[in-house]
């Protein structure tokens, strides 16, 4: 018994072990328990059938005979051709199994998580059935199943034990978590698995720091002149909220870099105002009192008051 596996959806050719068909050939190519006829070649009549219109026309449109070597064509695969695949030769047998493989994802899948969590990268196969899976960060192997021999690996000592100790690999679907998630995991991993990769763009955000308020004396405006600052960002906006509306922002680049953003309120204003810090799968608030932080002119001081701080964080 031979063992074929393919992606649904992909094409798969069954080798009949001929390199070519003689003049008194006759082929049949089975499919199922009941061994039900789908192909035939009868070189001596010179006719090369597909009977696809068989088992409620599973196969139609979908069979094509190689009329040098005898060998079948499946195209467009789906998970109701896995099974036993008989080819008779001049009354010679032997057998294959074919095994359609399920993947859910797309080819290439974006994840993000934040530092320090776990990050399960799911390839959604149902099982794994192929010899040979790979997952690949870089140039770099970092994780193998062999199934012929039975062996699940990680190889987290390569790029100097980025990954030690943090690497695990499902038995059964593939699938490879990564704990205690660092920035240097951002990247490109690859699943490697017959002819198809499937690609995970990894995104790693660190936390965020809560957005500091404070009072800007330096300004000469009649009104209260605050500023909102943020230090050490990188991929984050930082705004300025009246209740739902956004006043102003500023973004982050890739760098770690410092970030203020001024604001300007009249003493007696009654509106709601609010600092957000947030990157794509978090966000961190900050709540202006001004009350308390407009009390007080900045004449013969430079005291800075924060007060009715509040963080809200949230991931999706």
């Amino acid at each position: 018994m031979k063992l074929v596996s393919v992606m649904e959806g992909d094409s798969v050719s069954l080798n009949s072990g001929l390199t070519e068909i003689t003049d008194d050939d006759v082929i049949q190519w089975m499919f199922g328990d009941g061994n039900t006829l789908i192909a035939e070649i009868n070189k001596r009549a010179d006719r090369f059938t597909v009977y696809d219109d068989v088992l409620d026309g599973r196969f139609r449109d979908r069979l094509k005979l190689d009329n040098q070597t005898g060998s079948l064509t499946i195209t467009n695969t789906t998970t109701e051709d896995t099974g036993e695949f008989e080819v008779q030769i001049n009354h010679l047998k032997e057998f294959l199994f074919l095994d359609v493989i399920v993947v859910f994802n797309p080819k290439e899948t974006y994840v993000s998580v934040m530092e320090g969590d776990s990050v399960t990268l799911n390839p959604g196969l149902i099982k794994i059935s192929d010899d040979l899976i790979q997952w690949w960060f870089g140039n770099n192997v970092i994780a193998e199943i062999n199934v012929t021999a039975d062996r699940f690996t990680v190889y987290d000592d390569v790029l100097d034990g980025r990954f030690r100790d943090r690497l695990k690999l499902d038995n059964q679907t593939g699938s490879l978590t990564i704990t205690n998630t660092t920035t240097e995991d951002d990247g490109d991993y690859q699943l490697q698995i017959l002819r198809t990769s499937i690609i995970f763009n990894l995104n790693i955000y660190a936390r965020l720091p809560v957005p500091v308020i404070s009072r800007d004396c330096s300004s000469s405006s009649s009104n209260c002149s605050l500023v909102c600052s943020v230090v050490n960002v990188s991929h984050v906006t930082l705004s300025w909220y009246a209740g739902m509306s956004v006043l102003s922002s500023i973004s982050a680049s890739d760098l770690s870099i410092s970030l203020s953003l001024p604001l300007e309120v009249e003493y007696q204003d009654k509106n709601t105002y609010s600092c957000v810090l947030n990157n794509p799968i978090s966000n961190q608030t900050t709540h202006l009192d001004i009350n308390t932080l407009c009390r007080h002119t900045c004449e013969g001081t430079t005291a800075l008051i924060l007060v009715d701080v509040s963080a809200d964080i949230s991931v999706y």
